[in-house]
């Protein structure tokens, strides 16, 4: 099967700081991940680098057969097929309707189509509610899930998340976690960056070891890492280094 994403010898920079340094990585449309390591290991630059909106410093990085060419022409349509949450979402400064409407009136989704898919979004991340209230008047928490519904309603194939539960209170984050997981089933290509190897579990995402901005060994996250298996599989929840 031919990659989503296919990175050879990446490297990112911020002036003479590396932050990044990826020999080689190939992702598999419709498989789940989930980014791993410690703050400034790099999940972040690699989720922005991913979502096609920051350039490496050299190397090569293709998504779905196709080579980037970091150009606004060549990037509008692929990135249209991504979507990237980050951790601390902006958010406009007009009702969370509008939030979530704005990206699909880009896409000419419009009228009685684009109000059932807002409120579809919002019902799915437990805000059916939420249309008419101020984006900005939202706590950490819920303005999270609105930016998730956001992204949700765009349908992307590739959904990028950063840290999606780490402002949110305890009792919702099985809610979204279902979601990732319903969208895991639907065939998006999930990546997720988190600090918690048991949500990676949970969420039955193949992990990837993070330090100091380079792939771990993959021998060393196994000795150190314990992989649940898949439930529907009986393998581990390492598709790299643990699949019998």
């Amino acid at each position: 099967m031919q990659p989503i994403y296919s990175l050879q010898h990446i490297v990112k920079r911020y002036d003479s700081r590396l932050v990044l340094d990826i020999d080689q990585l190939e992702l598999i449309p419709g498989q789940s991940y989930a980014l791993l390591g410690p703050n400034g290991a790099g999940k972040s630059t690699l989720l922005e680098l991913l979502a096609l909106l920051s350039q490496p410093t050299a190397g090569n990085l293709q998504f779905a057969g196709e080579t980037v060419h970091w150009n606004k022409r060549s990037l509008r349509s692929q990135r249209e097929r991504i979507t990237l949450v980050h951790q601390a979402p902006y958010l406009f400064n007009r009702s969370v309707f509008d939030n979530i409407a704005f990206g699909l009136s880009l896409r000419g989704i419009h009228g009685a189509r684009q109000r059932q898919t807002i409120a579809a979004a919002l019902e799915r991340v437990g805000l059916a509610d939420f249309a008419p209230r101020h984006a900005r008047r939202l706590s950490g928490g819920e303005a999270q899930r609105v930016a998730l519904a956001r992204a949700l309603a765009l349908r992307p194939e590739v959904l990028l998340l950063d840290e999606p539960t780490a402002s949110i209170h305890s009792e919702t984050v099985p809610v979204l976690e279902q979601v990732i997981n319903e969208l895991r089933a639907s065939g998006t290509t999930l990546i997720i960056a988190t600090h918690d190897p048991q949500q990676a579990a949970r969420l039955q995402c193949h992990p990837l070891m993070l330090e100091n901005g380079q792939l771990a060994d993959p021998v060393q996250r196994c000795q150190q890492t314990d992989h649940p298996p898949l439930p529907e599989t009986g393998r581990s929840t390492c598709g790299h280094c643990c699949a019998a």
